[in-house]
């Protein structure tokens, strides 16, 4: 059966260019104009994700999100926010507040599409596919032994170096932002800051010498572990 997406935005050039693109994509879509009518259209259908512009008028689109994430029936749905340049405050909210993934405007189809499918692809991953060992480009990351290698050498990571890389490694192309690191690692309500994940990324970098490259700093959002091979 296809997924059924619905795309929220005050922007009628933007529901259409969103519409038409994902129906060529084999998507049901359901076009919104406004945070209210996204909520009442939440309840009424089981979504297989959202697009959720933030600047909406009345309900904006954070608040959309946190009462989405908070709702029983609908905290499991996949939402990547649509974003306009320099929303980058709002972005890290949109992602602690529990968001997939962003877009910025303006979007091309095809990054629409690939953002799409990631997410659903993400969502749609049952437990018992994921492995011991996680390949992620050259990189080896075996989690039963909780060993790093490359061509034959062997990274000495720290544990929680580890868990950054396996957490980031095992998401291709997905932007983290640091709060969410921590809570991967460590469970929520861990006590750490800003500056002491930055430190993690800093010492795996020098770690994993020329494979450091992979791990990709998103300014003022995060981190994620690139999905092109370099």
């Amino acid at each position: 059966m296809s997924k059924t997406i619905l795309a929220v935005d005050d922007e009628e050039d933007i529901l259409e260019l969103v519409n038409y693109n994902l129906r060529r994509e084999g998507y049901q879509v359901v076009c919104s104009d406004s945070g209210e009518d996204a909520l009442k259209r939440s309840h009424s259908f089981d979504f297989d994700l959202i697009l959720l512009d933030l600047m909406l008028p009345g309900i904006d689109g954070l608040e959309v999100a946190k009462r989405l994430k908070k709702d029983p029936k609908t905290q499991n749905i996949p939402i990547i926010m649509i974003t306009a340049k320099g929303e980058e405050a709002d972005v890290v909210t949109g992602l602690e507040l529990g968001a997939d993934d962003y877009i910025t405007k303006p979007f091309s189809p095809r990054v629409l599409a690939a953002r799409v499918k990631s997410v659903l692809r993400r969502k749609d991953k049952k437990p018992e596919e994921n492995e011991y060992v996680l390949k992620a480009h050259e990189l080896v990351i075996d989690s039963g032994k909780r060993e790093v290698a490359a061509d034959g050498q062997v990274f000495p990571l720290t544990f929680t170096e580890f868990q950054v890389l396996h957490f980031l490694a095992g998401y291709p192309g997905w932007v983290f932002t640091r709060n969410q690191i921590v809570d991967a690692v460590r469970g929520e309500g861990y006590a750490v800051t800003d500056r002491s994940v930055d430190v993690q990324i800093v010492g795996l970098r020098k770690k994993l010498g020329p494979y450091g490259k992979y791990i990709e700093t998103v300014r003022g959002v995060g981190y994620r572990f690139t999905e092109k091979k370099k």
